[in-house]
């Protein structure tokens, strides 16, 4: 409320009818007679700027024409698309012009892109794009890596009636990037977090027998090997061992070793330089199609690397 004016309880932004004065109106005519003080336009009074302000919200969301549009969202991409045309920088003016931005328009945003890493201020005064794009593209190229491969993935499910699923090694840890099921081909309960359990699976597995002895030392000294299951290997030596002498290589199995009555199976893929596994989890009882898997394993396995190999 501002100083010297009374309270108004209901402030209504409606239209008006034929012949009878607004309500701010007759309120203001009714204080004046009542204290003698002339009442404050609508315009000056908090509840008018708040029309204002929703007037102005209204033009910033779009004119009402099609869809809802945030126009301070589009500025913002317009100017990162200027900043992005000047390898060497370009300032705040030179930006405004290019953009047609009013200057201080320009300079509110930049400071806001600035804060969240999206552009970057130079010494000289100059803007240039930030390291937080470097992540976005790189998220981009991940998502457009699977969405390459995702249809291989679907086709390995429907051919098994098994859940198919894509891990990555990346930064230490052996992560899962992708699980395509179904109401007939159900994934596996990830009860235990997947990258506390690369001993206990054979996605986990197949990725730990392709590392050096560095990186699976490294990867063992982090992970202690945690009791799943009655079948799970909790002894270093012996996992290491059975790593190094699989007769199904390259496949890798796990026989209820991460979840009762599951049995999976997986073979190595690659992404350039990125190792990871691509698996399928069936049921206990379905271990006698292990053939038919590898039948149908790796030659996916050698489509999904083919995927993964192209350049984006």
């Amino acid at each position: 409320m501002l100083p010297g004016y009374p309270i108004i309880e209901y402030v209504f932004c409606a239209p008006l009818r034929a012949g009878r004065p607004a309500p701010s109106v007759r309120r203001a005519a009714a204080t004046t007679r009542r204290t003698g003080r002339r009442h404050a336009p609508t315009s000056a009074h908090p509840a008018g700027l708040a029309c204002a302000g929703r007037r102005a919200h209204a033009e910033d969301m779009g004119n009402g024409d099609g869809p809802t549009l945030i126009t301070s969202v589009q500025r913002a991409f317009r100017l990162m698309e200027a900043v992005g045309a000047h390898e060497g920088g370009a300032p705040a003016k030179q930006l405004a012009r290019e953009t047609g931005l009013p200057l201080a328009t320009t300079y509110h945003l930049l400071r806001t892109l600035a804060h969240d890493g999206y552009v970057r201020k130079l010494e000289d005064g100059g803007f240039v794009l930030g390291d937080r794009l470097e992540t976005l593209h790189a998220g981009g190229q991940g998502q457009a890596l699977l969405n390459r491969v995702r249809p291989a993935l679907a086709a390995l499910r429907d051919e098994l009636s098994a859940a198919a699923y894509l891990t990555f090694y990346e930064d230490g840890e052996i992560r899962v990037a992708e699980i395509v099921d179904g109401p007939r081909a159900p994934r596996v309960d990830l009860w235990v977090g997947f990258e506390e359990a690369g001993h206990a699976t054979a996605l986990g597995k197949c990725v730990l027998r392709e590392l050096d002895d560095e990186a699976r030392d490294d990867y063992l000294s982090r992970h202690p090997l945690a009791d799943l299951t009655p079948r799970t290997i909790t002894g270093r030596a012996e996992l290491l061992r059975t790593l190094d002498t699989l007769p199904t290589a390259p496949l890798v199995t796990d026989m209820e070793e991460y979840a009762l009555g599951t049995f999976c199976v997986a073979v190595p893929v690659y992404s350039g330089q990125t190792l990871g596994s691509l698996g399928v989890s069936l049921r206990a009882d379905r271990v006698s199609r292990i053939d038919e898997v590898r039948n149908r394993l790796l030659p996916t396995a050698s489509r999904v690397t083919r995927g993964l190999s192209l350049t984006i």
